[in-house]
């Protein structure tokens, strides 16, 4: 693309003898010379020199060889891809123990003792954990079931479906037999229907918590659930003494289980036997917003707040309306640059609510007799909200419903856990701090931070482990003030955050963000309960890996046979049993999204992974606990240690020769008091 010598858009020349450098003595020798650029060459035929390109064409040259120098950079990239694939190291990929078919697709699981509860078209259906067998198929709605809820009470288990219309549904399975409860929400008027966002039962299922929308607005609904009465009831079936009263709900229960003709049937449904109905104890609505005081003077205020119940709330203060309104002013006039334009709608204020057992921080009056590990506290934060509010629940409804506290924070709540001990609270705020709260023992385990940009998905804990002798265990016995839970960022990365007494807590990075490789995000995490310090991480790619955050390194993965796989990957659907080493994943076949007309025929799958069949787990799994007095008996755990035994430690290593007397005086301190002597 270039004119040869005698173009009139020719450049000058340098003579063949000359250099556009200093003139130097050239090496004998052709190798030594300079190859930088080929135009210092000292001795360089004309003829072979090149003009100018003239335009368009010489920008059409540039666009050339910049898009064979993009192209190339494209296969370096790619090239440099396909040899780290290479040299990366796989873990071992493992099937699955059983397969499940189903005739209809599986919306949404929850697994409770030996069952599994699996929602799909029309109701849900109980299957047997061990060998995936269908038991029981309840099958009498017109919609499907969306979302389940298991809750474990000991003998009995209580089951929460959610259809698609957003009504809320209570089972109790007790032995053999299932029980319709109640509709929470399912109203004779569908136009003033409500429907179920969120719920929450509470941990052995003496409360429970329902979120609703309807008629352009929120609320929470709180029961209390009478589960002694209902065992009495089951046990001694009554028939309805009114059989008038309530004909739909009655025509339900009357209606037999859809069922196949090879199903044996191991639980049936007893509709001659009614239970007694939740008792609704509080209606909880949004806070207002802070507006102007309608007090004249502070004492007011002051007289408002009896016993300092909602003190912290911000309702209640002096702050006029015209100082409200003059502060708004001086924000809009100063920011005026970014407030023009369109505004986004702000999304709806959800609520997020946790049961909270009695201890130190929630004490239980003396008035009033909490049985031990019953649910005492709901803890309520709303979308935005600052507050975290704490509403007792020996109440009835028509008491006055103030909140009995507030823990105020420095930025709006984004994200809050309960452990699943009900004993430790994270609260993470859009700021990415996190607030370590001990329930238990009455105070904040720490406050961390997360890494500048990062922000707050989901906290999932983890039940304490410690490293001994080079692999997880789980201490026996109690474990108080210590506490580890992963954080799931936005951004796709993931971090451990360990809390231990008084100590500041630590965080580490267990997943960084993704920057080349988009498909590998994490979208999902799940802590194995059976296996110390092992999480389920599931990526966009679909895969689905098993990592040890002590290390942090991956173990193994999980995949479904081929040609299963997971048909939407960011949005898995499994579940993990917390008393069994095992989970269940959801596999999608190829078929089943290019066929839509025969929809019956598609085979859908359940698969069953159990940690203990594999060769690498078999032993993490069975040998996962120390007692505690090989803890005691090992130096390497000091905060496992009694205070004597810690003192001791420290002063042999600090102060060799005066820890005899000092010694002495702390195994004084550290005894029992004694009765003194006149």
């Amino acid at each position: 693309m270039s004119s040869p010598k005698g173009s009139q858009a020719q450049k000058t020349r340098l003579p063949s003898f000359t250099r556009k450098v200093p003139l130097e003595v050239p090496s004998p020798t052709e190798k030594d010379w300079s190859k930088d650029d080929e135009e210092d060459y000292v001795f360089k035929d004309p003829d072979e020199e090149l003009d100018s390109l003239p335009q368009p064409y010489r920008m059409i040259n540039k666009l050339v060889n910049l898009l064979f120098d993009r192209s190339w950079e494209v296969i370096e990239e790619r090239d440099a891809l396909r040899k780290s694939e290479l040299s990366r190291i796989r873990p071992t990929v493992y099937p699955p123990v059983v397969e499940s078919k189903l005739n209809k697709m599986p919306n949404c699981m929850a697994i409770s003792q030996d069952y599994v509860f699996i929602g799909g078209a029309r109701g849900f259906s109980i299957h047997s954990l061990f060998n995936a067998k269908q038991i029981y198929v309840w099958e009498k709605l017109k919609v499907d079931v969306t979302s389940i809820c298991a809750t474990d009470l000991g003998s009995e288990i209580l089951i929460a479906p959610v259809d698609e219309i957003g009504i809320v549904r209570l089972f109790y399975l007790y032995k053999d037999g299932l029980c319709l409860i109640k509709a929470i929400n399912e109203v004779e008027d569908t136009s003033k229907q409500s429907t179920c966002l969120k719920m929450e039962i509470s941990q052995g299922g003496d409360f429970a918590a329902f979120f609703l929308q309807g008629a352009g607005d929120i609320w929470l609904d709180v029961y209390k659930l009478p589960k002694e009465s209902w065992l009495k009831e089951v046990e001694h079936p009554q028939l309805s003494i009114n059989p008038k009263k309530k004909v739909r709900q009655l025509q339900l229960n009357t209606l037999d289980a859809m069922t196949s003709d090879n199903l044996e049937m191991d639980i049936s449904f007893r509709g001659d036997v009614k239970l007694s109905l939740p008792v609704h104890i509080m209606k909880i609505k949004p806070p207002k917003p802070v507006t102007g005081t309608t007090f004249k003077s502070p004492l007011e205020v002051f007289a408002k707040i009896e016993d300092c119940y909602g003190l912290g709330s911000g309702q209640n203060h002096f702050i006029r309306e015209s100082q409200w309104e003059q502060q708004a002013a001086v924000f809009n006039a100063s920011y005026k640059k970014y407030l023009d334009g369109e505004w986004e709608e702000e999304p709806l204020s959800m609520a997020t609510f946790h049961f909270l057992p009695p201890g130190c921080i929630t004490a239980t009056p003396v008035d009033v007799k909490s049985p031990s590990g019953v649910a005492y506290v709901l803890g309520v934060h709303w979308t935005g909200s600052h507050n975290f509010f704490l509403y007792l629940l020996n109440r009835t409804l028509k008491d006055k419903l103030d909140p009995e506290g507030v823990w105020p924070c420095a930025a709006p709540i984004a994200v809050s856990q309960l452990s699943c001990s009900s004993s430790y609270l994270v609260l993470a705020c859009e700021d990415g701090v996190l607030t370590l709260w001990d329930l238990a023992e009455g105070f904040p385990l720490g406050v961390v931070a997360l890494p500048e940009g990062c922000i707050c998905q989901s906290i999932h804990f983890l039940k304490y482990f410690l490293v001994h002798e080079g692999r997880n265990v789980f201490p026996e016995g109690p474990v108080k003030s210590q506490m580890k839970c992963v954080v799931l960022c936005t951004d796709a990365s993931l971090h451990l955050v360990a809390a231990q007494g008084s100590e500041a807590p630590t965080i580490s990075v267990l997943v960084e963000r993704p920057v080349n490789h988009l498909d590998e995000a994490v979208c999902a995490v799940a802590p194995v309960p059976a296996l110390p310090g092992m999480v389920l991480i599931f990526s966009r790619d679909g895969h689905v890996h098993l990592m040890d955050v002590a290390k942090p390194h991956i173990i193994c993965a999980f995949a479904p046979p081929r040609p299963y796989h997971l048909a939407v990957p960011w949005k898995p659907m499994f579940v993990v049993s917390f008393h069994h080493p095992c989970f269940l994943l959801r596999g999608d076949h190829p078929d089943e999204i290019k066929s839509t007309d025969d929809a019956k025929n598609i085979q859908n799958s359940l698969f069953y992974f159990n940690f203990e069949a594999y060769p690498l787990l078999e032993n993490i799994s069975r040998n996962c606990s120390i007692p505690q007095s090989a803890l005691t008996a090992n130096m390497g755990f000091p905060h496992e240690l009694p205070l004597e035994k810690r003192c001791e430690s420290f002063l042999q290593k600090r102060t060799p020769g005066i820890e005899g007397n000092v010694l002495n005086l702390i195994k004084g301190v550290c005894k029992e008091p004694t009765a003194p002597s006149y």
